[in-house]
């Protein structure tokens, strides 16, 4: 894989570092070049040759743990996430790196869910999957737990972002559901193989969260809950935010609620998640109706064909949001219009013009 090595090594950074990381790789910067910069600037950092080192034992064990690294320059690496101001040099993915690739939504909530906020997660995560949505999630304990298993109760796919290397599992108890969740989906970690669980990481992690899904649902928050920091995130990066209502007696949602006051929309269904998103594409080409792609496409036409374009340019061209830009771009790709370059860019394939 084209410059894995230097990715891995760059993802070995103090994290306060990724956002000028990315910036430099935007620009064109080749990543080892990146590399020697940044670490020439950190006082409390290994030199480049140690970080490299690091590096290749972590891409060693993560071919015995049997992980996928998906680097930012792999045309497989999801271009919403690329888009995002400080993205993962490397994803490590254990399970199936395709599910990276479709439509998600992400759905959060307390670790100490009611039964109420469990079975709504359950239900909304169940519709969702069987209408061909990955469900992503972090694989705690309450909400995210239950959004996971009721993905696979309708036979879906659902994605868990973790705290930890994505070769370890935690909490521990949930080792038999992440096993059930790689068999169709995957568990994704931006820490290399072999990494414990420690607290500022959990925070870090919602980034990722909202990064790979077109809109977060908010169940069960309260004032001071992680939900909170996904569901900011996510509006600062363009997705849209949603908010299930709650028990207002017993003040464990009030978080949520502060959300839809803000102006988040109120979910009692998934049609209501499926409304906020529009259409959806999730099947092969031949079932996209009414799909863009004519001559006079907006997308099509604010790409120049042959030149890799990334989602700002793209969108600052054509008018659209981020969050309606990339489905848009999604189906022009299952057409072969357009194909995915590294770094989040896509190109425009000449049969176009």
């Amino acid at each position: 894989m084209r410059n894995l090595p230097e990715l891995v090594a760059l993802s070995l950074l103090p994290f306060a570092v990724w956002r000028e990381a990315a910036e430099r790789l935007r620009a064109g910067t080749a990543p080892g070049e990146v590399l020697d910069a940044l670490a020439a600037e950190q006082n409390d950092c290994d030199p480049p040759a140690v970080l490299r080192r690091r590096a290749a034992s972590a891409v060693t064990r993560a071919g015995d743990s049997r992980l996928t690294p998906v680097a930012w320059s792999d045309p497989s690496y999801p271009p919403a996430l690329a888009a995002i101001v400080d993205p993962p040099p490397v994803l490590w993915v254990r399970g199936c790196a395709d599910a990276l690739a479709r439509p998600a939504v992400a759905i959060v909530g307390s670790r100490a869910g009611s039964p109420y906020a469990l079975a709504v997660a359950g239900r909304l995560a169940s519709d969702l999957s069987s209408r061909g949505l990955t469900i992503v999630s972090g694989l705690a304990r309450g909400v995210d737990s239950a959004a996971h298993r009721g993905a696979l109760d309708g036979r879906g796919v659902t994605v868990g972002v973790l705290g930890c290397g994505a070769d370890i599992v935690y909490p521990r108890e949930h080792a038999s559901l992440a096993v059930e969740m790689a068999g169709s989906g995957a568990l994704v970690s931006e820490l290399a193989p072999g990494t414990p669980p420690k607290p500022f990481f959990f925070p870090r992690r919602n980034r990722i969260i909202s990064g790979l899904s077109r809109a977060v649902v908010v169940i069960e928050a309260g004032e001071r809950s992680g939900s909170l920091i996904t569901a900011r995130m996510a509006l600062e990066q363009g997705r849209e935010v949603l908010a299930v209502p709650g028990n207002v007696l017993t003040g464990r949602n009030r978080g949520a609620h502060a959300l839809l006051r803000d102006g988040a929309k109120i979910v009692e269904t998934a049609d209501d998640i499926l409304e906020e998103l529009g259409p959806v594409s999730t099947g092969p080409a031949s079932n996209v109706v009414a799909a863009p792609g004519g001559r006079g496409d907006p997308v099509l036409a604010s790409m120049p064909a042959g030149d890799a374009c990334d989602l700002d340019a793209i969108a600052e061209r054509s008018g659209l949001s981020t969050a309606r830009l990339l489905p848009r771009l999604f189906e022009l790709e299952m057409r072969g219009l357009v194909r995915r370059a590294g770094g989040g860019r896509f190109i425009r394939l000449d049969k176009s013009c």
